[in-house]
């Protein structure tokens, strides 16, 4: 299956039927240069106006946290693959969590295509729980905390989202300590 073919399905897949229909592309970014995958929550609705992933606040500070600059974020060696590649609607207390048959379905297939991959960053709750299951901490914090435990496979990070700001705020030593960390470690990969 190629990344084109993938992209068919998904967008003749009934489950995603209403965004079809309303012209909405699924939301992802992968190739088989990438050296880098980012796997995320899900695009807000700024992102699925524009159709170009983290092409929002969350976004800026992510390439802040990488150490790199839009041009290569938006570059071949870097892959974007969400939970969920559509805007999955405002909920009580912000966005609807991602749908869940996107990454079950979906994410092996993309993977195989990207034999390059040197480093993945799981981003927020959602990835870290899909893919670090039973090895990740007791909570967020914990599992940022103890990243070096999921190196080389995994690197874990809090949502870049401007809401975290308090959780940022709380918790200094993720900028401090962490952020030099994936710099480096994202600039190896790219080499």
């Amino acid at each position: 299956m190629t990344i084109r073919e993938i992209t068919e399905k998904l967008e003749k897949d009934e489950r995603n039927q209403s965004y079809t229909q309303r012209g909405v592309p699924p939301i992802f970014q992968a190739s088989s240069d990438a050296r880098i995958l980012i796997i995320g929550q899900a695009p807000g609705r700024k992102v699925e106006e524009s159709g170009i992933p983290f092409n929002d606040k969350s976004g800026e500070t992510l390439i802040r946290w990488l150490g790199i600059d839009r041009e290569t974020f938006y570059s071949s060696k870097i892959a974007i693959v969400p939970m969920d590649f559509y805007y999955p609607g405002k909920g009580k207390s912000g966005d609807l969590p991602p749908r869940k048959f996107i990454a079950e379905e979906y994410h092996s297939d993309l993977l195989r295509l990207m034999p390059e991959i040197g480093l993945t960053i799981l981003i927020g709750k959602y990835s870290i729980d899909y893919y670090l299951k039973d090895r990740k901490k007791r909570n967020l914090t914990e599992t940022v905390a103890a990243y070096k435990e999921y190196l080389p496979e995994y690197f874990p990070i809090v949502h870049p989202s401007p809401l975290n700001f308090r959780w940022q705020r709380k918790n200094p030593w993720f900028e401090e300590e962490v952020v030099p960390e994936l710099q480096d470690m994202v600039q190896s990969a790219l080499r």
